[in-house]
């Protein structure tokens, strides 16, 4: 007898857009296969000084991936899980009803509080606790701005959960922190792997608000009777897998060696590497590195990098502008135009949220002593080589700090679809890329819900399936010279930088 394929659903929501997969599981062909259900966009939205997200808006479109699920026919669905960006949050009231819109990471109400943070406790201090780096949007700096500009806030909050945890509590009406996402705050012990209460303590901060963290595949409750009254469906379990996107997304690199390299590629790029402990050096923190904790006892040592972000926000001036450029059509454009003219560091503090990308890139150029890219094709090219000599500059320190030698880098994400700057990576670090799936995220989601439902066994074997059913793209280094000088350039350039 045949054994029926089991069929799960994973809502993968990104820093701009969101999407509903099902991913069905042939455990005798060993072979995953997805489809996409339901995509809307993910678009925070600006009231008076303050940028939100639309929570609401998201709870709405998860419904209504959950209806589109239905409509198919998909009716043996086994369980769903959610995964999300990191940092933010929401508050609760006591009654279980929430505290306005949570507020999003790139607001400015956490302008200069990492500075007043880390005169409070010590920027050593807090990294030997928290491991994590230093980006002034952390949990914890939220919190403490919430705490000076609004503390009414805080005393009216009776629990804190951030974003998936939040939406999953929408879905089933219980409350849990899951952990991944949980050791993004820089509230939590890396080391004790708890929260870190005498730092809570210290700053002030309301520690009884947050809740332990369950683990990465725990089941966490099913959907209530009023949703299931609402949209006709059965009660389908919710599991809490690896929430923190990166972490569903490391869980989908098709590595077969045990020690690896990848980079999470989408609006953030994550470059790093898995490792049995915190790494917690002296040159890990002056390096800045992060190591948040990843499914079944694995962490990650890896750096956020700013990513596609630098170019969603040049095309969205553009669109504003009336000019309609494709990221198709700007990646040909970034082909035609010479190379290696002007670079930027894309972490620098000035690319965090400008009024006007564009103007902003040649403002560092023009800063920067180089050339000034003028016309889209420059300013996109300009991005592009300086993403890939970044993620050199990255890869080459992860060795350094985790002691091993990376043959080529793993991408996964949908970053891997410009194979413009796919190709432009393997040329900056001189090593082969492996780029796929796109899907990452999604299918870190899948597959721990099926390790939940023991239909995989481990990590390990969820990475053959995944390998075994999804492409890989092979690029090859080119033009090692001419990289080399531009990889040069780009240090001296990048050792003016803002950045920390």
């Amino acid at each position: 007898m045949v054994s029926k394929p089991s069929c799960v659903l994973a809502f993968d929501l990104g820093a701009s857009s969101g999407r509903a997969i099902v991913g069905r599981l042939d455990s005798e062909a060993g072979i995953v296969t997805i489809e996409e259900i339901h995509r809307f966009s993910n678009d925070p939205v600006k009231v008076g000084n303050h940028l939100y997200w639309d929570i609401l808006r998201l709870f709405h479109e998860l419904k209504q991936g959950i209806l589109q699920m239905k409509h198919l026919g998909y009716t043996d669905i086994e369980s769903l899980a959610i995964d999300s960006w990191a940092v933010d949050f929401g508050l609760l009231a006591a009654n279980g009803e929430l505290l306005g819109n949570p507020y999003h990471y790139r607001d400015h109400q956490t302008d200069h509080v990492m500075d007043k943070v880390i005169d409070l406790v010590g920027r050593e201090n807090l990294y030997a606790k928290t491991g994590l780096q230093f980006l002034q949007f952390n949990s914890i700096f939220q919190l403490y701005a919430l705490k000076e500009r609004n503390p009414e806030l805080l005393q009216r909050a009776d629990t804190f959960l951030m974003i998936p945890d939040l939406l999953r509590y929408f879905l089933t009406g219980e409350k849990h922190s899951e952990y991944t996402n949980s050791t993004t705050t820089q509230l939590f012990n890396a080391t004790t792997q708890t929260w870190d209460m005498e730092l809570i303590d210290q700053l002030g901060l309301p520690g009884e608000l947050l809740l332990n963290p369950v683990s990465s595949g725990t089941r966490v409750g099913a959907l209530t009777k009023e949703i299931c009254d609402e949209l006709d469906v059965p009660s389908i379990p919710v599991i809490a897998v690896g929430e923190h996107d990166t972490a569903s997304a490391v869980v989908a690199v098709p590595a077969l060696e045990e020690d690896f390299a990848f980079l999470s590629c989408g609006t953030w790029s994550l470059l790093g590497t898995e490792t049995l402990a915190p790494v917690l050096s002296e040159q890990a923190l002056a390096w800045n590195f992060t190591n948040e904790g990843g499914v079944y006892g694995t962490n990650r040592l890896l750096k956020n990098i700013m990513g596609l972000w630098l170019i969603q926000e040049c095309k969205r001036t553009w669109d504003k502008e009336g000019k309609n450029i494709s990221f198709a059509e700007l990646v040909k454009l970034a082909e035609q135009v010479k190379p290696f003219q002007s670079f930027i560091d894309p972490d620098d503090d000035m690319f965090l949220n400008p009024e006007h990308m564009p103007k902003q890139i040649q403002q560092y150029c023009r800063e920067t002593d180089q050339i000034v890219p003028q016309t889209e094709g420059e300013i996109a090219r300009c991005m592009l080589e300086s993403l890939a000599l970044k993620y050199r500059f990255i890869l080459e320190r992860t060795e350094q700090l985790s002691g091993k030698k990376y043959q080529g880098l793993h991408i996964v994400g949908g970053g891997i679809q410009n194979e413009l700057l796919c190709q432009f990576t393997s040329n900056a670090t001189q090593r082969e890329v492996w780029a796929g799936p796109v899907e990452g995220s999604a299918l870190g989601n899948l597959v721990v819900q099926w390790i939940s439902l023991g239909y995989i066994a481990n990590l390990r074997e969820a990475r053959k399936l995944i390998r075994n059913s999804f492409p890989v793209k092979t690029y090859l280094p080119q033009d090692g010279a001419g990289w080399q000088a531009a990889y040069a350039a780009f240090c001296q350039v990048a050792s003016r930088s803002t950045v920390k």
